[in-house]
């Protein structure tokens, strides 16, 4: 199978959360960084670990997702080259309707052009980094480290998130892929977006009213 043609990694249990999760995302992303010196709006660009693996104590499939957000979005062309001498190829989904692939499900009440919820996606040949390449102004990139920081402040939500995904992992093991799965979360991120986005905002707001020094607000 051609390395551009590689599908996305298949279902797996969920492992119990691994403090080596971050120190492989911590790495892989100094690596990405390297990779795209050079690039339009590279020097503006963020790079942060995000997804599950990114939440101490919530168990995770032990896929590293990391993301990068970028203005303007650099070609898929641009993006191979750079990617592909430190081991990534591009991902391709299971189906033609893969969620989160190519393109973002636009969420939100937000009024943007309809490009914004572009995206592209690569992963390491082993399958165990996912590498999501966002442009900076793509709602889908600010949810997820919202996500992310709202469970991390909050065990509570993250123990239930947890929950939720343990069921789902049962109900959907032994399928050819994870699209069902995927879809299927979205139904708890549904349910909180209000709630994180709102704390999210409240939080950063403070944030620029007196900044930590060094620290950028997501």
């Amino acid at each position: 199978m051609p390395a551009r043609d590689r599908p996305l990694p298949n279902p797996a249990e969920l492992h119990a959360h691994d403090p080596a999760w971050a120190e492989r995302a911590d790495a892989q992303l100094a690596i990405v960084r390297r990779a795209v010196e050079g690039l339009d709006g590279a020097s503006e660009a963020r790079f942060d670990h995000i997804g599950s693996t990114s939440v101490p104590g919530l168990a995770a499939k032990p896929f590293v997702d990391l993301q990068v957000r970028i203005l303007p979005l650099p070609s898929e062309e641009d993006l191979a080259a750079r990617l592909g001498a430190i081991g990534y190829v591009r991902a391709q989904g299971s189906r033609p309707d893969s969620p989160g692939v190519h393109r973002d499900i636009p969420r939100g009440d937000e009024t943007v052009p309809d490009e914004v919820w572009t995206k592209r996606l690569f992963v390491i040949e082993d399958g165990s980094v996912i590498l999501h390449i966002r442009r900076s102004d793509s709602p889908w990139g600010r949810y997820a480290v919202w996500f992310r920081d709202w469970l991390r402040a909050h065990p509570d939500a993250r123990d239930r998130y947890e929950s939720v995904k343990r069921r789902l992992s049962a109900e959907n093991r032994g399928k050819a892929d994870y699209d069902d799965y995927t879809r299927a979360k979205t139904a708890f991120f549904d349910e909180v977006q209000d709630a994180f986005s709102s704390w999210a905002r409240a939080r950063d707001t403070t944030r620029r009213a007196s900044p930590p020094s060094g620290a950028p607000v997501a």
